[in-house]
Order: structure tokens, then sequence, then C-alpha cells
């Protein structure tokens, strides 16, 4: 974290301030915390907080209020981490955030508009990361991408750049880690980090186009903008056009050899971790991924696609290894398959398959159909090969957990009540009560109240 022995930690919208002070107390070498909120009312919570916890976090965290981009503005390159953890979408403070990290300093964002970042409101997710997101299998990965390359352009604007230290989709949200660093002749390099998207709207497949591209001669570097288009006009698989998303960060998203590392690090401390098993199978997970593949495939979709009965994961694996690829899972999705065949070969090896397993004739222009109608010029090799497996699937380390709860979610955005409107996040049994100021009170009935009186004029009253 920067080259402090002793660093700094800022965090933005601290509310009652209980990370900030987790931080302080669970983190070691820690010298100082800023605990930031612009309520009046959080921060008297947060120094309440400080003190509850004694001498140590009194000396270590301090609340302030304030706006977060304007403390940051006026603190530049000062602290060697800052955690920005907004509810929704961290894009307003990222311009301000680059700017506060100090060199080789690192930056914690998260965002929770999914919807948005995954191509429900596609028009939206532009105007607020400066990239067209394309729905498809992987869209979680993709709304990964889409943060980082926000996150690369707001850094290059100030001669620095990022370099992703861990890239998570976990739950409900996503959560970046990246260093930052400040290079001139870096950052011209950026366009080789960022890609557009096509994906076909036929058959899914997707290709990726970089912005730009670097030749070497006579011992000098010159950038020069990419070649496009990648793909015609038409999908070469099925014959649909395309959709354009991006553009997206497409070098890695992690840095293998620190995964690597804090995962020794967690099992070897077991007892400090209650989320042990959450963490574990997290970062096992992102462990075994191809951090140089971009996106990945479902292999559910594809068959969906053809309309055929699905092979087996570990088939399907083989399949690509014994064509000369390599293939690996994806924390993301627990169907996602990631690999550096070309989608041309990936269509091969399911013709293969269909061959040796009849389906269903569909409409002749089907993506489906068409697909098919072309003879494989690979001849797939199903036979199991030693690498099918992952590490951790021949050890059965569990590798994707269930929810924690029931209705397991966001919650509401603070400041707001919990109404009648939010029994299908909550269930029927939380509800504001005004005798008691808006606070969460528990009601044994079990549906709303609207509905108990529909239900019982539909019924016999008796007098």
């Amino acid at each position: 974290m920067g080259h402090s022995c002793h660093p700094s930690l800022y965090e933005a919208l601290a509310a009652s301030g209980l990370r900030a002070l987790r931080y302080a107390r669970e983190v070691e070498g820690i010298a100082k915390v800023i605990a930031l909120d612009i309520e009046q009312a959080s921060v008297e919570a947060c120094r309440k907080n400080i003190e509850f916890n004694g001498p140590m976090a009194c000396s270590k965290v301090e609340a302030n209020q304030a706006d977060a981009r304007v403390y940051m503005l006026t603190h530049p390159k000062e602290f060697d981490v800052v955690d920005i953890d907004p509810y929704g979408s961290p894009s307003t403070f990222l311009d301000s955030a680059v700017q506060s990290v100090s060199d080789g300093g690192i930056l914690m964002c998260t965002a929770t508009d999914m919807a948005v970042l995954c191509g429900t409101s596609a028009e939206v997710c532009y105007s607020k990361y400066g990239s067209y997101p394309v729905k498809g299998k992987y869209c979680h990965e993709m709304a990964l991408r889409i943060l980082l390359a926000s996150i690369e352009s707001h850094a290059n604007r100030y001669k620095r750049y990022i370099v992703p230290v861990l890239s998570v989709h976990m739950d409900f949200y996503i959560r970046v880690f990246v260093r930052i660093f400040t290079s001139a002749g870096e950052i011209k390099n950026a366009p080789l980090k960022l890609s557009y998207v096509y994906q076909c709207v036929g058959c899914d497949s997707f290709h990726l186009q970089t912005l730009g591209r670097v030749v070497t001669k006579n011992n000098s570097v010159k950038h020069y903008p990419g070649f496009g288009p990648t793909v015609p006009q038409e999908c070469a698989d099925c014959g649909k056009r395309f959709n354009m998303g991006g553009p997206i960060w497409s070098a890695p998203m992690h840095d293998q050899d620190w995964v690597l590392s804090i995962l020794e690090n967690v099992k070897s401390m077991r007892e400090r971790y209650p989320a042990y098993e959450k963490i574990l199978a997290v970062l096992t997970t992102i462990s075994e991924e191809l951090h140089d593949v971009p996106l990945f495939v479902s292999l559910h979709n594809l068959c969906a696609t053809l309309k055929c009965t699905s092979p087996s994961a570990v088939m399907f694996r083989s399949a690509v290894l014994n064509a000369g690829y390599r293939i690996s899972g994806s924390h993301v999705n627990p169907l996602g398959l990631k690999s550096d065949a070309p989608m041309e070969v990936i269509w091969d090896i399911m013709r293969c398959w269909v061959k040796n397993h009849p389906i269903k004739a569909q409409p002749p222009d089907h993506p489906g159909s068409v697909i098919l109608s072309k003879e494989p010029k690979i001849q797939a090799n199903f036979s199991r090969a030693v690498a099918s497996l992952s590490k951790a699937q021949v050890k059965k380390v569990k590798r994707f957990l269930p929810n924690r709860e029931k209705n397991w979610g966001p919650k509401v955005r603070a400041g707001r009540q919990i109404t009648s409107k939010h029994v299908s996040i909550y269930g029927p049994n939380v509800l504001n009560s005004d005798e008691n100021g808006g606070d969460p009170v528990e009601t044994n009935n079990e549906e709303p109240s609207a509905k108990r009186q529909k239900a019982d004029n539909n019924g016999v009253t008796q007098s």
C-alpha cells in the first residue's frame, strides 16, 4: 500500500463507522482511519462508537462531516487506502477517488447497481460509466470490467493508471481492489487494455476488438488505433446480426500471485474469519480462473441455442482440452466456462456432440439449425482429459455456497421507511410502525392487511 510502513485509510460514506472501527482494530499496522459522512447524525453515531471502542480506537479513528468528493479533492495523493462503498453507483466518486490515493496505494470500490451494469438500463450505464453493456450470461463479469474501465478512464486524466489486484462478484454486488500508479508513459498503453464486445443476437457468440495496438520497429514503440471490425456484418456461425458493447477492461482482473498469497494467508488464520468458508470458496474459484481470458460461455446456453441435451461439464472441458485449448470455471457463474478456444471451435465441439445425440428438427432459419447445417472442421474428442477437473474439484472444495438467509439481497436505502411496498424484499413480518417512530416491528401477520381484507370479503361473515 503505497510506500508507507503505517498506512492511512479513508472511508467515505462511513455511516456509523462500523467498518472504519474494524479496520482500526483488525488490520495490523494501520496508523490512521478517516471516517467521513455528510449526515450529522451519522457522524455523531460514529463518534460515540469510537468512544465505546476505547483508547486504541480514539487514537486511530477520526470522524468528520463533509462531502466525500470535496474531501478527497482537497487531499490529493494523501491516503494509502481509499474505500468507496455507496448505496448504488460509485460513479460520482471515482474522479475524486483516483486523485486522493497515494502513488502505489489501493482503491477499493463497490457497486450495487447491477441492473444498470448488466444491461437492463444500458443508456444509464453509459451515462454513468462510459460503457455500453450487452446482455449475456457473462453480464456480471462484464459489469466488473465496465467498472474497471471507468476507473482507468478517470485515472488516465491525471496521468495515472490502475493495476487490478482483485475483482469480485458476490451476492448482489461487485467489488474491485485496484492499485493506482502515476506514469505519463504507461497511460499510453491504456487502449491496449480496453476492448469493444460484439455479441450475436442469435447464438450469443461474442468477439472482442481492442481499442489500440502497438508496433515495434527498430527499438521504437508506436501506438496506433486497433484494427476492426473483427467480425463481419453477420455472424459466421448463425447468420444473425451483432450487438456492440463496451469498451470494457479486457486485461486481467486479478493479480494471480496476490490471490494465491492471500488464499494461503486465509487458510493459515481460519479462526480469525467468521466467514471463512465464503472467503475460501471465492478466492479458490478465482485462483483457478484463466486470468487472461475475458468473459465466458455458458454450456447450458450453448445447448439451449441448439435445442439439444447437454454434455457434462467434464466432457465439454475434456473436448476443449483435447482440441489443444485451455478452459476453466468462473467465480461469477457456476455454469460459466472461460476458454481461449475461438467460438468456431466451441460450436464445432457442439456439432460433434449433436451428431452423437440427435435432436428434433428446428425451423431452417433458427440459429441452432443454421449452426448445425455446417460440417465441423475438427473432430471433437470427448475422452476424459486429466485436467478436466480443477484441483479444487478433485479435493471437493466448496466453491459456490447458498445465500446466508431468506430474502438475501440489498436492503432499503438509508432514510427510507419500510412499508408494505417492501414486503417482497423483507417478507410480511417486518413493517414500519408509526407508534415506534418508523422503527421496524415484528408482526404475526402472514400477509399484508390489504390482502387479508380482500380475502375476508370473499369469505362468509358471521354475526
